[in-house]
């Protein structure tokens, strides 16, 4: 059974916050309860959000913008889920809690051999999402607005996200590059786990003493050290616009960039412990956390176009994706579970035999050693390497969007394309990476092929002209249905049909469109190919060989 140390902690150290800024029940609006697992983009987080994981952006982001009303009464207390009960995002948001509870408990069997420091980093998101609920009622009883748009709360709400991803990356890590862990445990001991707790108590007291000392609606997160003075950022050449109210400092755009990084670094690190281990199904928990890191694009495209009400669909997003996550997840790791030995029997709560056949099994599982993988980084390499990457991407994000109209559009359907085409991307490289390696990972349907190998275009030539044709008609029916579904988007978002011919931003809206969905459909070519092979023989009988004989003939 897991450990819940974690989300004891977060109960003692954030609702006595929640409850010293609790305010009227008529205080009580939508941006109170929306946020929600997410990881690590995320989430993986959520934050290419938290978004752990997504990394990921996190659903403290785009979650708190959600439009319900939270009802609070003597009856119900501020943790309560039922005002979101009407809610599609809140239904998703609460939904998802049960799978990631199902998902920690498998992950934490002991026949895993799971790192512990990982596993912690794991339970540690359980702090990130209580901590959202204080935060989430401060900004709207004081100021009147989301957390998203309250910059000092959103990063130091996106921290404990971030804490998070440091914590499974460093717990994986050193599980497989340590030759001395199993023996002698992990060289950290327990610093990174109180450098976590100072973080969350860090939090919970900026929470509690923020608006007394002064932090106004749009304060900036640790001062906004980083950011560039605003007569600098005018004199920039290739700036077009000026920045709202509600951007983003550069300290919170370091906080989602680096969630984005630590995320895909754990992804990474996730898929390479099936080598450490000898289980391939831990590359399945790789796969497990790809909704995850589409959850957090969601949150970072929504900050992208500083949060407009207008994008409220990506609220709606991030909160499936989150529920599919913590599912897919949960899966993966039931199923490393069950390879290790798990069954119904460890649910019984009272004492198993040590003796029994499956006991001893799994005792034994636990006694197998890591396979040690050589690594060419060093801890310090990978943070200078970390450290470069997120504050570069963090001031060409912050500054380089104001050279583009983009961003000040409030455009559904690039914004879908961000959403849909970067996930696509990570999770192309991860099946081609899968099928290099000839690992269990992710396959698609075969739809049969040969050997069980699944589909080529070798399988559709076997139809002669009649499979080509085929093929080529699946193609042609793709993008004549892209254009369509694209304008109607772009209308449905807009309230204007699609000039491509006069408007430069409805064409790159389009364009955009169309190409996230290419990325998504090149994941999905078994499918597409066992298409054009289940049309190929009327192909074949209506256009080919109209009252003669078979090309296969």
């Amino acid at each position: 059974m897991f450990s819940i140390s974690s989300a004891a902690v977060a109960a003692a150290v954030m609702l006595p916050t929640c409850a010293a800024f609790a305010p009227a029940a008529s205080y009580l609006t939508n941006n109170v309860m929306k946020s929600a697992l997410v990881t690590p983009n995320n989430m993986i987080p959520a934050e290419l959000v938290t978004e752990v994981p997504a990394a990921l952006l996190s659903a403290a982001d785009v979650a708190t913008t959600s439009a319900t009303t939270a009802a609070a009464s003597s009856s119900t207390n501020l943790l309560s889920f039922s005002d979101q009960g009407q809610n599609l995002a809140g239904i998703f948001f609460q939904a998802s809690l049960l799978p990631y509870l199902g998902f920690l408990y498998f992950l934490s069997f002991r026949a895993n051999r799971t790192p512990n420091l990982g596993n912690f980093g794991w339970q540690y998101l359980l702090l990130f999402v209580l901590g959202t609920i204080p935060s989430g009622i401060i900004t709207k009883s004081v100021y009147g607005q989301s957390l998203a748009n309250t910059d000092w709360l959103h990063g130091g709400a996106e921290a404990l996200l971030t804490m998070t991803n440091i914590l499974i990356v460093l717990g994986f890590r050193e599980a497989m590059t340590n030759p001395s862990f199993q023996e002698s445990g992990s060289k950290y001991g327990n610093t990174p786990k109180f450098i976590a707790g100072g973080i969350a108590l860090a939090f919970a007291v900026a929470c509690a003493l923020g608006t007394k000392i002064g932090f106004e609606g749009h304060s900036a997160f640790l001062f906004g050290i980083g950011n560039l003075p605003a007569d600098t950022v005018t004199s920039l050449p290739f700036v077009m616009h000026s920045e709202p109210d509600n951007a983003l400092s550069i300290p919170t755009w370091a906080i989602h960039c680096s969630s984005v990084i630590e995320f895909l670094f754990a992804m990474d690190i996730t898929w390479k412990f099936a080598e450490t281990t000898g289980n391939e199904k831990w590359k399945g928990l790789t796969w497990g956390m790809l909704p995850l890191h589409a959850s957090g694009i969601c949150a970072c495209t929504y900050h992208f176009f500083y949060n407009p009400s207008s994008l409220q669909f990506l609220v709606e997003l991030q909160a499936f994706f989150t529920l599919l996550g913590n599912i897919t997840v949960a899966i993966a790791a039931y199923r490393i579970a069950a390879s290790n030995g798990w069954s119904f029997r460890e649910l019984n709560p009272f004492p198993k035999s040590e003796a029994s056949p499956e006991g001893i099994a799994i005792d034994e599982a636990m006694a197998l050693p890591y396979n040690v993988v050589e690594t060419s980084e060093s801890e310090l390499q990978l943070a200078a390497k970390l450290a470069a990457l997120t504050i570069v991407s963090s001031y060409i994000i912050k500054y380089g969007e104001l050279a583009f109209d983009l961003p000040f559009s409030e455009n559904g359907i690039a914004a879908g394309a961000i959403v849909f085409g970067i996930p696509a991307i990570t999770g192309f490289l991860y099946y081609n990476r899968g099928k290099e390696e000839s690992g269990e990972g992710f396959s698609l349907p075969s739809f049969g092929g040969k050997d069980g190998e699944g589909l080529s275009m070798a399988d559709v030539k076997k139809f002669g002209v009649s499979g080509t044709v085929a093929y080529v008609l699946t193609e042609l029916a793709f993008w004549a249905v892209a254009f369509p579904v694209a304008s109607t988007a772009l209308y449905q978002t807009t309230g204007h049909w699609p000039d491509v011919f006069n408007d430069n931003g409805d064409r790159a809206a389009v364009l955009a469109f169309i190409f996230g969905a290419a990325n998504i459909a090149r994941l999905l070519v078994p499918l597409r190919l066992g298409a054009a092979l289940a049309l190929a023989p009327w192909v074949d009988a209506n256009i080919i060989n109209r009252g003669g004989a078979s090309d296969q003939e």
